[in-house]
């Protein structure tokens, strides 16, 4: 895969550190390559759900992000991106002490991509599939990746 963009790496992680609720959560980016991209999140207490696993919340979050970054490094300069459809598949608890968000691009579109994401659950160095992903993300071509100002 190809990015449409050769500042397309910077563009990326710029967007990334922007974004106020995976910094919340703690996510990281912990990998990225055209149409790939790896999200991180060590596992707290405030995550947790009531059994003690990673809130499924939290885990979509990772899919979502993972998707959606995997997507845009592919998308033009002056394009941003929204995600207009996504589906999760919950296969076992995300009990570890890291989440691991793994996305690539099926097909990227000149509107449309649609990208797949495995996330595991890692444990005393093993990982266990946790759950799957499929998202559709949409090019915005001409919209500034950049937040507009809004009237308070």
């Amino acid at each position: 895969m190809t990015p449409r963009d050769p500042g397309w790496e910077a563009r990326v992680r710029d967007s990334f550190a922007r974004q106020a609720f995976t910094a919340m959560l703690g996510a990281r980016m912990t990998a990225l390559a055209p149409g790939r991209c790896e999200i991180t999140l060590e596992r707290r207490d405030d995550l947790l759900q009531q059994h003690g696993f990673v809130h499924g919340g939290a885990v979509a979050t990772l899919a979502d992000t993972a998707c959606g970054y995997a997507a845009f490094t592919l998308f033009a300069a002056e394009a941003s991106i929204l995600t207009v459809e996504m589906k999760v598949n919950f296969m076992s608890p995300a009990d570890g002490e890291v989440i691991v968000a793994r996305a690539e691009v099926k097909r990227s579109g000149g509107t449309l991509t649609v990208v797949s994401a495995d996330l595991f659950a890692v444990r005393e160095g093993k990982e266990s599939l946790a759950a799957t992903a499929l998202a559709t993300m949409m090019a915005l071509e001409g919209r500034a990746d950049a937040p507009k100002e809004r009237p308070r």
